[in-house]
This record gives C-alpha cells, sequence and structure tokens, in this order.
C-alpha cells in the first residue's frame, strides 16, 4: 500500500484560466515560458494590482509566481503535477514595474514525486526569492475514446 495520496485530474480540460499562466485570466499573471531542455524561464514586470507596500511586490504573489515557474520545470519535462510542498525565502523587496526573471529545474524525479528548484531575480541579478517544491504526479483522466492524454 502506496503513502502517496492517489490523485487523477482531467487534463483534458484548458488551462487558460489558470491564474499563473493563463492567458484568458483577465486578473492573472499571464506567465508565458521557455526552456531549453534542462531549465524553465520566464520574464515577467509586476503591475500596481499585484503590489503589497507601497511600490514593492506582494510576498504572496511572489511565492505564486515561484509555484507556478516550479510546476511548470514538471509540466515541461511531460508530466502533470500538483504542487505538495512549496518553501520560498523572499530575500530582496522587488519593485513594482520592473521586470524580473524567473527559472526553474527539476533536481530529484521518482515515479510519483518531482522535486524543483526556482529563484526569481531582480533585473540586476539580484537574487529576490529562491524557493523549492514537491509535486505530486498525476495521472490524466481517461479521454472519451477511453485513452489516457
Amino acid at each position: 500500500m502506496s503513502n502517496w495520496p492517489q490523485i487523477s485530474l482531467n487534463t483534458n480540460n484548458d488551462n487558460n484560466r489558470c491564474f499563473g499562466c493563463g492567458p484568458d485570466n483577465p486578473i492573472g499573471l499571464k506567465l508565458k515560458f521557455q526552456t531549453d531542455g534542462k531549465t524553465v524561464r520566464a520574464e515577467f514586470t509586476p503591475g500596481e494590482q499585484y503590489q503589497g507596500w507601497s511600490g514593492y511586490l506582494h510576498g504572496g504573489i511572489t511565492a505564486c509566481i515561484l509555484d507556478e515557474v516550479l510546476s511548470q520545470a514538471v509540466h515541461m519535462e511531460g508530466l502533470n503535477c500538483v504542487t505538495a510542498r512549496l518553501d520560498t525565502q523572499l530575500k530582496h523587496l522587488i519593485p513594482i514595474n520592473e521586470p524580473i526573471v524567473i527559472t526553474s529545474t527539476v533536481t530529484n524525479k521518482t515515479r510519483k514525486v518531482i522535486k524543483t528548484q526556482g529563484t526569481v531575480y531582480l533585473k540586476d541579478g539580484t537574487i529576490a526569492a529562491e524557493g523549492t517544491g514537491t509535486h505530486f504526479v498525476v495521472s490524466a483522466k481517461e479521454n472519451p475514446n477511453g485513452q489516457e492524454k
């Protein structure tokens, strides 16, 4: 008997309304990711709607950005996942209306659990935040023709 939860999602639905990466979410971050096969990367300029203290990005949005880029590292490996654990270290205030770069990589992979590491950089290269994630690999629900996606 496995200690891991059994998770199944309908992965045939589109994710265009995802808060982190969905292009159709009117209040979402709309992050766009690229990969070189090992590292996932995105650039983002946070607007005032995401601020905490005046002029600075809210720490919860920073954690959300890290969660999204960490999950994308798993997704770019062709796997569906859900975040089981997210650890963040906020190291520097992130100014509003200034570009940041977010990167992540997979650091450990088993059949059911993937571990990731990510970093948020200010435009001058300063590390603003770092995070690690533990992700459960989820099975795809069968589509109507009876095959897994």
